[in-house]
């Protein structure tokens, strides 16, 4: 593998010492368009070494077309949906520059969307839950109590009525018991007590999960499993996050509807991911990454951006509590939880990021 002369720059450093130094993934390419090297960051992000991505084209690394005859002049891309490999999507602004020292050599420099979008989505769905959980404090306080009494009222009366009039108390208390479970479901966003935490085995909690979501389903539903079977520990809530993967596993089986299709549950390491904690902006990692990905059509693009906000819902029989709850439940274990739609061809994905154990906890919990 070639590289650009050795010529020196900032601090007497060479070019391919500046290079390697760059925090930016930066892809070296040459005038057919295929990689000459890498740096370091680029080999985090893409989760390749230097010498397996040498020789092989930007569009295979990457997913982007790349005209390298036609790069004159710097340009940038925003937003662009790259697919890296695995199959794993990344929206990424692109840097494409000419090499000066090298006739018909680009550098693309990747800058990865992916953390602060993270971070804006959890602050803005985190004050989302926050309104829920008033408005179910209010709503269980003025609304439940009142049920019961109209539901008693209802009961008595059915002993001197006829049939036909009977079947009217009985509509009566069927509804009061379906508003009185959906309060009761509200009320889960009003706990604010934090969740005690341990180290866990993550693919103990998925098989776990995945055993209860998919009994029942049709045959025309196959779950995958496509897990990194050396991850460390997770520090969570084991019966909280559970509850989270069942409910996506239910989800995304609803999503495939009557014709069936492919649920794939993954898991794998991510270096550099993490957030900045409420409490004094420290940044908290959160490498340990698991994702529910289905062969859905996905949630309708006006409600995408929204789909962690109490009441939204694409369902016609849905309440729009259950990824609100998600959310919850993933944030109060200090994590977050994203949705995404990925791929060529394109799959429903929510990735969850959650925080390692320390490593004095690791192997307690199994």
């Amino acid at each position: 593998m070639s590289f650009p002369p050795r010529s020196r720059g900032l601090s007497g450093k060479t070019a391919t010492e500046l290079f390697s130094a760059m925090p930016t993934p930066l892809l070296a390419v040459d005038e057919a368009g295929l990689i000459q090297e890498v740096n370091a960051a680029a080999e985090q992000l893409l989760v390749l070494s230097r010498a397996a991505l040498a020789g092989v084209s930007v569009h295979d690394a990457i997913g982007y077309e790349l005209n390298p005859t036609a790069v004159e002049t710097p340009l940038v891309a925003y937003g662009e949906e790259l697919v890296l490999p695995g199959g794993r999507g990344q929206r990424a602004d692109v840097l494409i520059a000419p090499w000066p020292e090298r006739a018909g050599w680009s550098i693309i420099a990747l800058h990865a969307q992916s953390s602060a979008a993270s971070i804006a989505r959890r602050s803005r769905h985190g004050s989302g839950t926050l309104t829920a959980a008033g408005a179910a404090a209010m709503l269980a306080h003025e609304i439940k109590n009142p049920l019961s009494g109209i539901r008693g009222a209802a009961q008595l009366l059915e002993s001197g009525l006829n049939d036909e009039a009977q079947a009217l108390t009985r509509l009566i208390r069927d509804e009061v018991d379906r508003i009185a479970a959906l309060i009761d479901r509200m009320e889960g966003f009003t706990d604010t007590r934090p969740l005690e935490t341990s180290a866990q085995n993550i693919h103990a909690i998925l098989g776990h999960a995945r055993s209860v979501a998919t009994t029942g389903l049709p045959g025309n539903v196959k779950v995958q499993e496509r897990y990194d079977p050396s991850l460390p520990h997770v520090l969570v809530h084991r019966d909280s996050l559970v509850q989270v993967l069942i409910n996506l596993i239910k989800n995304a089986a609803e999503a495939l509807g009557p014709h069936g299709g492919e649920i794939v549950l993954t898991s794998a390491y991510r270096h550099g991911v993490g957030t900045v904690t409420e409490r004094g902006g420290q940044r908290r990692s959160l490498p340990i990454e698991v994702c529910v990905i289905d062969d859905g059509p996905g949630a309708p693009a006006d409600l995408a951006e929204h789909l962690f906000d109490p009441f939204i819902t694409s369902k016609p029989t849905g309440r729009g509590l259950g990824l609100a709850l998600v959310h919850k439940l993933i944030a109060d274990q200090g994590g977050i939880v994203e949705y995404a739609r990925e791929g060529r061809p394109e799959r429903t994905v929510f990735r969850i990021l959650l925080p390692r154990a320390p490593r004095a906890a690791e192997g307690v919990a199994e």
